[in-house]
C-alpha cells in the first residue's frame, strides 16, 4: 500500500495522529524536500528517501522522471506500507497527484490512500484571521474543472445545475471519516435527498 500523508502547512503540531501513526508503521518513506523531511524525522528509524521532482517543461522528460520514481516507490509498496510525504494537502495541488496517475500507469497493482493534511486554502485563514462563510473560490491562474458543494441537500438538483456548465463526473458523499461514512460515484447511484453532512463534488 501507498500511502500520500499531507503534512500541514509546516507547523509539526500540525500533523495528524493517524499521519503520526502511519509513518511509524511505514517501512519506508519518501520526501519531495527538506521542508517535510524535517517534520517527520522524528517519527521515523530511517532517514527517508528524498525524489527529485525538478520545476522543468520539458514534458518528455518530466514522464520519464516521474515513472523512474514511481517505480521506485512501487519496489517497496511491494512488500509493505509506504509513505510519500509532502507538505499541505496529498490531494489540492499535490506532487503526490501526480504520483498517483503514473503509478496507475507503470504499477496498476499497487493500492493508495491519502491521508489528509491541513492544506494552504485553511491554513492561510487562521493565519490571516479571517472567515469564510460563504461560498468563495481558489484559483492557481488555470481553468476551473472541478467542484465542492457542501451542504448538499438536494444533490440531483445540484448535479442537474452543474451539467448545464459542462461537468459530466460525479461523488456524493456523506459524514466523512465516520463510522456511518457513505460514498457513491455516478450520478446514477445519487440520492435525491442528502443532510447538513453531504457533500456533492463534480469534475468536467
Amino acid at each position: 500500500m501507498l500511502y500520500g500523508i499531507g503534512l500541514g502547512p509546516g507547523d509539526p503540531e500540525l500533523l495528524t495522529l493517524k499521519a503520526v501513526r502511519v509513518l511509524k508503521e511505514s517501512i519506508k518513506v519518501f520526501v519531495p524536500g527538506e521542508m517535510a523531511a524535517e517534520l517527520i524525522r522524528p517519527y521515523v528509524t530511517e532517514e527517508p528517501e528524498f525524489l527529485d521532482f525538478p520545476m522543468i517543461y520539458d514534458e518528455e522528460k518530466l514522464k520519464e522522471i516521474w515513472t523512474a520514481n514511481a517505480l521506485i516507490v512501487a519496489e517497496y509498496a511491494r512488500k509493505g506500507d509506504v509513505a510519500f510525504c509532502l507538505i499541505g494537502d496529498p490531494n489540492f495541488f499535490s506532487t503526490f497527484t501526480h504520483m498517483k496517475k503514473v503509478m496507475a500507469e507503470v504499477a496498476p497493482d499497487i493500492q493508495t490512500e491519502t491521508i489528509p493534511g491541513i492544506s494552504s486554502i485553511t491554513s492561510c485563514a487562521a493565519r490571516m484571521g479571517v472567515a469564510v462563510e460563504t461560498s468563495f473560490e481558489v484559483h492557481d491562474g488555470s481553468d476551473s474543472n472541478y467542484f465542492i458543494h457542501l451542504k448538499a441537500r438536494k444533490p440531483q438538483e445540484i448535479i442537474a445545475r452543474f451539467e448545464k456548465e459542462g461537468y459530466k463526473e460525479f461523488i456524493f458523499a456523506e459524514r466523512l471519516f465516520s463510522d456511518r461514512e457513505v460514498i457513491l460515484k455516478g450520478k446514477e447511484n445519487i440520492p435525491e435527498e442528502g443532510n447538513y453532512f453531504s457533500i456533492v463534488y463534480g469534475k468536467k
